[in-house]
C-alpha cells in the first residue's frame, strides 16, 4: 500500500513542481513585493515593509478610474453576452439542418486574433479627416449626428468597449450553450408536448434547469475574463489607456511595471492582489449561488 502511494506521488511530482514553480511561487513573490515599500528592482532594496503600497494604489485616481471601467465592463458585458448567447443558441437548436454551419460561422470571431478584430472595430467607429467611419455613416443615414466613439465622450468609448467585448466572447458561449442544449434528454420535451405545455413553461421548467450548470460556468468564467480585460482596450484606444480614460485594472498593473509610469513593481503587486481579492470574492459568491440554484 505504501509503495503504491509512493508511486502515485512520483507520478504527480512533475505536475506539482510545475504548479509550484509557475503558480505558487509567483503568487508568494507578488505578496512579498506588495508589502515592500519603495522597492528598487535594480538594487533589490526597499525602505521597509508596510501597507503604503496598498494605500497609494487605492488613492491613485488612475487606479480608481481603472476599477470603475472594469466594473462597468463586467456588469454590462457578462449578463448581456450570456443572454444573447442563450437566445442565439436556442434559435440554432431549432434549426436542425443548418445548425452545424451556423455554429461554425458564429465561432469564427473567437479564433480570430483579438487585436486584429479590435483594429477592424476601430476602423468602423473611428472618425478621421477623410471619413466619419462606417458606423457614423449609418447613423447619418438615419438622420442622427456623428459621434466620435474612439476619441470622444466617455459614454461613447465605453459603448464601443462593451460592444467589442460582447462580440469577442459571444462565440464561445454560443458553442457551449448549443452543446448543452443538444445534451438535454428529448424525452422531457416529448412528455411536455403530450401535456400541451406552453413553450415558456418548457423553457423555464425543463431547458433552463437542465443547462443551468453550463450557464453558471459561463457566468463565472465570464466574470473572471472581464476582470482580466486589457488587450481589447489596447486594440481600440492604443497603449496610453490612462490618457484615453479607458484603462482597466490589468492595464494599470502593466503600466506600473512597463508603461510610461512603470518601474514600480510594489505598486503593481498591490494592484494585482487587490484584483485577485475582487475576483476571488465574486467567484465565491457565484459558487455559493450556483450551489443553491443549479440543478445537477
Amino acid at each position: 500500500m505504501k509503495q503504491n502511494n509512493l508511486k502515485g506521488w512520483l507520478y504527480l511530482l512533475p505536475a506539482i513542481a510545475f504548479l509550484g514553480l509557475f503558480m505558487v511561487y509567483p503568487l508568494v513573490d507578488v505578496l512579498v513585493y506588495s508589502f515592500e515599500e519603495g522597492y528598487n528592482f535594480a538594487s533589490q532594496t526597499d525602505m521597509g515593509t508596510g501597507l503604503y503600497n496598498y494605500s497609494y494604489v487605492l488613492h491613485d485616481p488612475y487606479f480608481m478610474q481603472a476599477v470603475k471601467n472594469t466594473f462597468i465592463l463586467v456588469i454590462i458585458t457578462v449578463p448581456l453576452s450570456t443572454g444573447f448567447a442563450l437566445v442565439i443558441s436556442l434559435a440554432l437548436s431549432s434549426i436542425k439542418k443548418l445548425r452545424d454551419a451556423f455554429q461554425t460561422i458564429y465561432f469564427l470571431p473567437y479564433v480570430t486574433n483579438t487585436l486584429a478584430v479590435g483594429l477592424v472595430f476601430m476602423v468602423l467607429f473611428k472618425r478621421t479627416d477623410y471619413t466619419e467611419g462606417m458606423v457614423n455613416l449609418l447613423i447619418n443615414w438615419f438622420g442622427g449626428e456623428s459621434v466620435d466613439f474612439i476619441d470622444g465622450p466617455y459614454w461613447a468609448k465605453m459603448f464601443v468597449m462593451c460592444f467589442y467585448t460582447i462580440w469577442v466572447v459571444l462565440p464561445f458561449k454560443i458553442l457551449i450553450l448549443t452543446s448543452a442544449l443538444a445534451s438535454v434528454n428529448p424525452d422531457y420535451y416529448k412528455v411536455a408536448q403530450v401535456d400541451a405545455t406552453p413553450r415558456w413553461r418548457v423553457f423555464t421548467r425543463i431547458t433552463l434547469p437542465m443547462i443551468s450548470p453550463m450557464l453558471f460556468y459561463l457566468i463565472i468564467t465570464g466574470f473572471i475574463g472581464a476582470f482580466k480585460a486589457y488587450s481589447d482596450e489596447v486594440a481600440l484606444f492604443g497603449t496610453n489607456l490612462n490618457a484615453a480614460g479607458m484603462n482597466t485594472i490589468v492595464g494599470y498593473v502593466y503600466d506600473m511595471l512597463y508603461g510610461d509610469s512603470g518601474g514600480y513593481p510594489s505598486y503593481a503587486a498591490a494592484a494585482a492582489l487587490i484584483l485577485f481579492a475582487i475576483v476571488l470574492t465574486i467567484t465565491v459568491i457565484n459558487l455559493l449561488v450556483s450551489n443553491r440554484r443549479v440543478k445537477i
